[in-house]
């Protein structure tokens, strides 16, 4: 079943681990949306601007790839996508955001969204 995915902190760069997810969901058959601070496009998906804290409809998941210093300048904005789940991969987790997102009835986890898909736990 596809799960729309949001992933905050999107980039051009094939290096990062959010490029790799990115990539990892689309072989999986899951629809992307990347949202990030760069321009550019991830697997023929055009990066939205974060700054801009676009509507996004339907959000299953949203797999966060930006560090914990930075995320509460966006945490309202990505709690009012309304999410099914939030996926706070490596180095990204924050549990006053976890508290929060639970807080609305939306599920965390501290997990990786690659381990996740490789393991078929996504």
């Amino acid at each position: 079943m596809s799960k729309k995915t949001v992933i905050i902190g999107a980039t051009t760069n094939p290096e990062r681990y959010a490029y790799f997810a990115a990539g990892r969901l689309k072989q999986n058959d899951h629809t992307i949306v990347p949202v990030g601070i760069k321009k550019g496009d991830v697997f023929e998906e055009e990066i939205l601007d974060l700054r801009e804290k676009p509507e996004i409809p339907d959000v299953d998941t949203v797999t966060m790839y930006i560090g914990t210093r930075n995320q509460a300048e966006w945490m309202d904005y990505i709690l009012s996508l309304n999410p099914n789940r939030i996926i706070f991969n490596p180095g990204t987790e924050n549990l006053s955001f976890q508290e929060k997102a639970n807080a609305q009835g939306i599920e965390t986890l501290n997990a990786c969204t690659l381990v996740m898909l490789s393991s078929n736990t996504y």
